[in-house]
Order: C-alpha cells, then structure tokens, then sequence
C-alpha cells in the first residue's frame, strides 16, 4: 500500500477517502471517523472533511487498509486516475493529434463521476481485462463501436446479461445474441427490458461468449460507446479504459452538479426523435443505435455538451405505480429519471 501511494497528488488521495467513507470501508482503525477520533486526539472527528486535513493523516488512514479486497478496490481507483492521466499527457504532448473521438474519450475520463462509476472489481474471476497501451496508434484510433445490455433479476438480488448488442459507426450490427442466464431468473422486468422467457428459449450463448466476441471488436484501441455505460461494462464484465459515455459528455446545465440527461431525452433533444412511445419497453438494439447516433451528432454536427431539457410525459397511472411499490436499490437513477419527469432527488428509506 506504501508504494501504492507514495506518488499520489492529494485530490486523489482525498477522493480515496470520501469513496471509503460511501462504502463503509473500514481499516484497523474503523472507518474514517473512528480513525480521527483515534489519530487526532486534539480536533477528533469534528473536522471530518478530508479535504481540510493534511496529507499525512490522508496517507495514515489509507495504510490501515490490509485486506485484499480494500486494496484492490484502492488499485482499482489509481488505475482509474491513471486512464486519466494517460489522456491528459496525449493532449499535451500531441495536441494536434487528438481526434474529435479522443476529445469524448478525454472528456468522459474527466467526468467527476468517471473514477466513481468505472471503479470495477476486475481482479474478480470471470472478468475480462482489455490493457490500456502507451502506443500512439491506439490513441489515435478512431474506431468506435455502441453497446447496450439487458440485466433480469436473478436469486439472491443478484442481476444477470440476457441480451447484448453492438453496433458500428454504420450502424451495422456486429452483435445481436441472446445471453443464457447462470442462475435462476425470478424476474424478467419484461416490463422495461422488453424480454420474457420465452426469448431465452434455446439460447446457448455464455457471459464468457460474449467476452470473447467484445475482445475481437475492441481489438487495437476501438473506443466503446454507450449510455450509462458502466451499467452494461459490470454485466458484461468487461473493462476497457477507452470509453464513451453519452451519460458524461452531455449535461443539462453548467457546473459539476448539473443534471444527467437520460438517453430519452438526449434523443428528443439532439436527434429529433422519441425513442420510446408510450410505455413500450426498452429496445437493446435501438439503445445501441441511439448512443452512437448522439456520438456522431457531437463528431460531425458540431452539437455542444449543454443540452436544453425537454420535459417527458408520464402517466398519473406510472407516478402512483412507483409510489405504491418500493424502488430496489439496483434501480440506476437514469432509469428512473426516464419515467419521472423534471428534477428530483432520491432518497434512500430503510
């Protein structure tokens, strides 16, 4: 862990800490609380922004994590800095180089949210790693390909892939399959996904499969497009550092709180289209489709990150249905935000 962190500037090591504080990580020490009261006998947990403390406390509290998982977690998190890193020194060392699709990959590695969201834990069997290169010739590629998955829910509240597909700059499909689930399925949410059982029926396709399949097509540096797209990267288990994510690239508003727009509503907005009518459920081609169109719309139309709002319509039936039923917690708050319309906070009850 020392080493780990010996060359790590202080806003990182800061936002270590608060993503140890969100998890409820703890160290020998406790969590970070604990760890003040114990550390700092003077001032104790009542200066608990670990913004305002030294470096040295930072660093102390991160080396009281021990267990493998921690500091894989940890790992994880560097390497995310790192992805970032590697953008920035391309932009500065070759400025001329980078690609209209390098300046999404760079400005979704810039994302707040980025090292939050893509902080995988790869070091788990049965993921599959696609290494960041140095070589000037992945950087500058400027092969994209568009993915979107469908997730059931499956024994033990645990989700798993039932449907993938990609598609190229062309909108041609390079991916359409059907996904066989490892566990017992106890909710298709058919209702949203737009798959029943029947559609499972003699599908033959692994996780491991698709893997496979995702590895030749992103092959040589192509950037991988999606909305939300950490969401379809953790069913796949898939991590891949040249990512872009039209969740990120697109804003509703200026400033780092600004709202994230849903893929519904950046279609409406950018493209000129419903995705959806009515209560029609997902389509996983057509959500493929619609992430690479906005990409493109950004690349060659010029469009602007700052998107205005337009509202979308929901029923009084959908609003009463999801105040009657509790929400899971594995609810994404983009999904929600596609059926709600105007800005609202979600709070957790338990």
């Amino acid at each position: 862990m020392d080493e780990m962190l010996s060359s790590v500037k202080k806003e990182v090591l800061v936002e270590m800490v608060k993503l140890a504080q969100k998890r409820g990580m703890k160290g020998s020490k406790g969590g970070w609380k604990e760890f003040l009261n114990f550390y700092d006998k003077k001032i104790g947990a009542s200066l608990s922004d670990p913004s305002r403390r030294p470096l040295d406390t930072l660093l102390a509290f991160l080396k009281t994590f021990t267990q493998d998982d921690d500091l894989k977690f940890f790992e994880k998190l560097l390497e995310c800095h790192s992805n970032r890193d590697a953008v920035y020194q391309f932009q500065k060392t070759s400025p001329d180089a980078e690609s209209p699709e390098q300046r999404l990959v760079r400005l979704t590695l810039e994302h707040p949210q980025y090292p939050i969201d893509y902080s995988f834990p790869s070091h788990e069997e049965g993921w599959l790693v696609m290494k960041r290169t140095k070589k000037s010739k992945t950087m500058t590629s400027t092969a994209m390909v568009a993915v979107d998955c469908e997730m059931v829910l499956c024994e033990n509240e645990t989700e798993a892939l039932v449907r993938v597909c990609v598609v190229d700059r062309n909108l041609q499909v390079k991916l359409n399959e059907f996904v066989k689930p490892s566990k017992a399925v106890v909710d298709y949410r058919t209702e949203i996904t737009g798959i029943a059982a029947k559609d499972l029926d003699g599908a033959t396709c692994s996780l491991s499969d698709i893997q496979k399949s995702m590895k030749k097509l992103l092959s040589h540096g192509t950037i991988l497009v999606g909305h939300s797209l950490n969401n379809d990267l953790r069913a796949l288990k898939l991590d891949h550092a040249r990512v872009i994510d039209t969740s990120y690239i697109f804003k509703h508003g200026d400033g780092p709180s600004s709202r994230r727009l849903s893929l519904s509503n950046l279609c409406k907005s950018i493209l000129g289209y419903e995705l959806r009518k009515g209560q029609n459920p997902h389509n996983c081609l057509d959500d493929a489709c619609a992430a690479m169109k906005l990409v493109l719309a950004n690349i060659e139309r010029g469009v602007g990150n700052v998107i205005p709002l337009v509202h979308e319509d929901a029923q009084e039936a959908d609003l009463a249905k999801l105040l009657v039923h509790r929400i899971p917690v594995n609810v994404h708050s983009e999904d929600l935000h596609e059926v709600i319309p105007g800005d609202f906070t979600i709070e957790m009850k338990v």
